[in-house]
């Protein structure tokens, strides 16, 4: 009679694929799913009840920050929390690495939303980050885009203009070496002044690697707002520089002129994909985070600083409460409190339900982990897409909220064995209760822990169960299944 390592008996699955929900048990055997079905003669080490749960894929966060966080707290709880077990890296053109050996000065924004000091940045080339994880594995899965700023600033001595030639040529072979190494693509930020100046030739040059590994490009376009047509089609056009997928990261419209605007946007986007590989994410909510910056204020109705290097004690605050307490109008507070990061109330809910029903989206929740009052994204994203957008408001099904978290994303980003509950995939499970799955983080209580999730199995290990980390670190690093040869660093 076939044993197993372990049994999760009597659940829903729903399978990530998108397809309707069934009863059946799954067996676990050496970090993968065995089997599923009924399972009721089969014997196994351990038995978990999950009668009346769902069993579901892990969560794959699509748009993270999480870099720093997987090696400073390999724990991942407000991961871990959610039912996320594998996150996507990189995102908006940071990354940890590579990072020029011996650079001095401040870490210029947007880079220092993973961290403030050089020291956190210990890392030459991108495979020494990989690297790294593989040694010290967290209790998440992995999955690294590499940051085209992240290559700027390795790569040149000024941000504030066009790469040269011989630096856009340092910045292929660093990307050359990153998905050699397994990165799985590369990202862009020029929305942020440290890129702003990279020409659409100079991206697209720097893409062009990416026809060598067959890797992913992921755009913060260069205008969410008045622009956003431009802008969206300059992503297209890089990605097809790289013959490479595109996802359009946190699909949003800024400012009130442009709320309702996601009508044409969503359109665009089904026309472009109808000629190239084209997907988003989004995150449930109607405000934003980032760097502290004036050009946001016209357009927000509401901004929260999260954090202040100069004056910590400010992080929670209302900016306009802020400045009152300091005596100074905004702008200036602005300035005092660099650097600095915010939450800015943006956005229109009709646009945000719209998106995240769209077909092409998936879920992503762009937390700031290192913020000491971050937006709540950080520990809510995903169940607040399971039980506010799905269950209440009936946004989508079930499956389809679950296939946008897992199925949907592992095939996008092309990782293998992954965002499916089938025979022979890695077992990265959750079990949640679909009645009382809830996201608790607020605007002033950022970092309360989710409701409703009571397993999660991460490649066939127990890291999450009863509101607590195991302390499991069976992680790993998700490497695409291609290589491709490093070559000379200096090479064009």
């Amino acid at each position: 009679m076939t044993s197993y390592d372990f049994i999760l008996r009597g659940g829903t699955v729903i399978d990530g694929s998108g397809a309707p929900r069934v009863r059946a048990d799954v067996a676990v055997a050496d970090g993968r799913i065995a089997a599923v079905g009924d399972l009721s003669q089969a014997h196994a080490a351990r038995v978990f009840d999950a009668t009346g749960r769902i069993v579901a894929p892990g969560f794959i966060d699509s748009h993270t920050h999480d870099d720093r966080y997987l090696v400073q707290t390999p724990g991942m709880p407000a991961k871990l929390s959610q039912g996320v077990t594998t996150v996507v890296t990189g995102n908006c053109g940071i990354s940890q690495a590579p990072w020029l050996p011996g650079r001095r000065g401040e870490v210029p924004a947007p880079v220092n939303l993973l961290g403030t000091d050089t020291a956190d940045f210990p890392f030459a080339t991108f495979g020494a980050y990989l690297e790294n994880l593989d040694r010290n594995p967290p209790a998440v899965n992995a999955a690294c885009l590499v940051g085209h700023t992240s290559l700027r600033v390795a790569a040149m001595d000024e941000l504030d203009r066009p790469a040269r030639e011989d630096e856009i040529a340092r910045m292929r072979a660093l990307l050359r070496e990153a998905l050699a190494s397994g990165a799985i693509g590369l990202s862009t930020g020029t929305a942020y002044p440290a890129a702003m100046p990279a020409t659409t030739d100079e991206l697209i040059a720097v893409a062009e690697v990416l026809r060598e590994f067959g890797g992913l490009y992921a755009s913060h376009i260069r205008d969410e707002g008045d622009r956003i047509f431009e802008a969206l089609d300059e992503a297209f056009a890089v990605g097809r520089a790289g013959g490479a997928p595109v996802l359009v990261s946190h699909h949003k419209l800024i400012g009130p002129r442009n709320h309702g605007r996601s009508v044409q946007t969503l359109a665009h986007i089904s026309d472009a994909m109808t000629r190239q590989a084209v997907a988003l994410d989004c995150y449930p909510y109607v405000a934003g985070s980032t760097i502290l910056r004036k050009d946001r204020l016209a357009v927000s109705s509401r901004v929260i600083v999260s954090k202040s290097v100069p004056y910590p004690q400010y992080a929670g605050w209302n900016l306009d409460d802020i400045a009152r307490d300091m005596g100074v109008p905004e702008e200036d507070a602005v300035d005092r409190l660099q650097p600095a990061g915010a939450i800015y109330f943006i956005m229109d809910e009709q646009d945000v339900e719209r998106i995240l029903a769209f077909p092409g989206t998936m879920i992503g929740s762009d937390g700031m982990p290192h913020d000491p009052a971050p937006h709540p994204r950080l520990w809510g994203t995903f169940p607040r897409v399971l039980g506010h957008y799905c269950r209440d408001m009936q946004l989508f099904s079930l499956e389809e909220a679950v296939h946008k978290m897992s199925g949907k994303t592992a095939a996008y980003f092309r990782l293998p064995g992954r965002g499916l509950v089938q025979a022979g995939c890695h077992a990265d499970l959750v079990i949640f209760d679909a009645g009382t799955v809830a996201d608790t983080a607020t605007w002033s209580s950022p970092t309360r822990q989710a409701q409703g999730i009571d397993a999660v199995f991460v490649n066939g290990e127990l890291a999450w169960h009863q509101g607590a980390g195991t302390g499991s670190r069976s992680g790993a690093v998700i490497r695409p299944e291609r290589r491709g040869r490093i070559g000379n660093l200096h090479k064009p």
